[in-house]
């Protein structure tokens, strides 16, 4: 089974290039041998490069040359640029790359209406010859962020353009969404108007606030630096920095938020690299936790967030840490789930956690959180034994959950302070094949989705009724 990421534009590449080298990394830790194995061709190819630039793959064996499977698109040359000059130059060629000089100048019309006719047939060519050398295609990731233009307008054009190719292949996207101070200043307006294609096309969404990333990276640093975790800790935390990567050039201030969304990714994909006693598909994820079809949004948290040094953890650190899951200071995004209702939930692990360890803290959490009456038992589970690099263990909790309804409002509500002076509206307008009415259909679709989380949290605290059987005439 294999997973094709696609990155567009410049916060997707940044983190795009964080997780390839991360995930190179685990692989060599792993595989001593240097051995082309089942793990390394979920997001790998072996390529023969004796003949030409681009030779047969082969397919067992040393490894020869790996290219990532996976397309990087931007319409500035910068960030990719950087890679291909990079540590990570041999991992990628010519053939999976499109960029651009001229950028999308923040705005979302620019990167949806122009680069995307524009790029079509070029961003479908080489969907299909990536998506050819995968014996097994199970999902599509995007990684992009809101508020700019390249990453929200033609990373939702390409998200459409993956499901009028491949429909039957699942769509997952891990989003950055803007903060309220956020320099971008028609932010807002690429936000709302990629949700609407985000709500139509995903199937399952990400979503991740630069707020929180910000967040985790200073708590991490107060606790490294005021010595109260003592000589448990090393100093580097292997979720924010890039210590023992390929990537020694100084730090920029958004690589520790990168690598904590990288992070998250790596958990995420896990199970498809790496053998486990629960292996979970991200196909799974969306299966199991997308009861509605627009309700795809889920809250991601992460633990633990520093690298312990010992190996051996006691079984109170381990419930620790999934009850480090379920707080606010391990959430990408700025939500309070334990107060919301949950639809579903999922757990990911990795490392030596025997399922007795997962099922002791589910019964030990649940009375503590609220699940809708008619999926009381929605939890799914994934075990992986290989844990991240430095770690002994960790944990991606995944949870579907009402909670994110108050960052769709604030969204809204940032949308409608420009939107009621009309501010900015020109910039967009005089793009061919945007009209006014995507913007009114973009806010009336978020409200909509806005509108579906109210009706199920009105039936919080309810009574428990059991949803009426079907009855089969015998």
């Amino acid at each position: 089974a294999v997973s094709l990421p696609f990155a567009v534009g410049q916060c997707g590449n940044q983190v795009g290039c964080r997780f390839w080298d991360l995930a190179l990394r685990e692989h060599a830790a792993v595989n001593k041998k240097g051995i082309y194995d089942e793990a390394l061709s979920s997001f790998f190819r072996n390529v023969d490069t004796r003949s030409g630039d681009n030779g047969p793959d082969i397919y067992k064996g040393k490894i020869c040359s790996l290219k990532a499977r996976a397309l990087l698109i931007d319409m500035e040359e910068g960030v990719v640029n950087e890679i291909l000059q990079g540590p990570l130059r041999d991992v990628f060629d010519s053939k999976q790359l499109i960029t651009d000089v001229s950028g999308s100048g923040n705005n979302w019309a620019v990167g949806h209406k122009i680069y995307g006719c524009q790029y079509r047939e070029n961003i479908v060519e080489k969907l299909r010859k990536t998506a050819e050398h995968c014996d097994c295609l199970q999902c599509f990731f995007i990684i992009h962020s809101m508020g700019g233009g390249t990453g929200s307008g033609l990373g939702t054009f390409v998200l459409n353009l993956l499901e009028e190719e491949f429909p039957e292949v699942y769509r997952f996207v891990t989003s950055v969404y803007p903060s309220g101070e956020d320099d971008v200043i028609t932010s807002p307006y690429n936000s709302v108007l990629a949700m609407k294609e985000l709500n139509e096309h995903a199937d399952c969404v990400l979503p991740i606030e630069n707020e929180s990333l910000f967040e985790i990276v200073n708590k991490i640093h107060q606790m490294i630096n005021s010595g109260k975790l003592g000589s448990t800790v090393k100093q580097n935390s292997l979720v924010t920095s890039s210590a023992g990567s390929a990537k020694t050039l100084q730090e920029k201030p958004f690589d520790a938020m990168n690598n904590i969304v990288a992070n998250l990714l790596l958990n995420l994909t896990s199970s498809a690299r790496f053998e486990g006693s629960l292996n979970m598909d991200l196909n799974e994820i969306s299966m199991n936790l997308v009861p509605f079809p627009r309700l795809h949004y889920l809250v991601s948290s992460l633990t633990p967030l520093y690298t312990l040094a010992d190996v051996n953890v006691p079984s109170r650190r381990l419930d620790q840490m999934f009850s480090d899951a379920f707080s606010r200071d391990h959430q990408l995004i700025q939500a309070d789930p334990k107060h919301s209702l949950y639809l579903a939930c999922a757990l990911l692990v990795r490392g030596n956690v025997q399922v007795s360890d997962l099922r002791r803290n589910i019964e030990r959490l649940k009375p503590s959180l609220h699940f809708v009456s008619w999926n009381q038992e929605g939890w799914k589970t994934g075990l992986c034994s290989v844990p991240p690099v430095g770690h002994s263990h960790s944990l991606l909790a995944l949870a579907n959950n009402t909670c994110v309804k108050p960052t769709f409002i604030e969204l809204k509500d940032r949308f409608m302070k420009l939107y009621k002076k009309k501010a900015h509206l020109h910039h967009y307008l005089q793009i061919d094949g945007m009209e006014q009415s995507c913007f009114s259909e973009a806010v009336s679709s978020l409200s909509d989705l806005i509108e579906e989380y109210n009706e199920l949290d009105a039936t919080k605290g309810g009574p428990r009724i059991d949803p009426s059987r079907l009855k089969i005439a015998v």
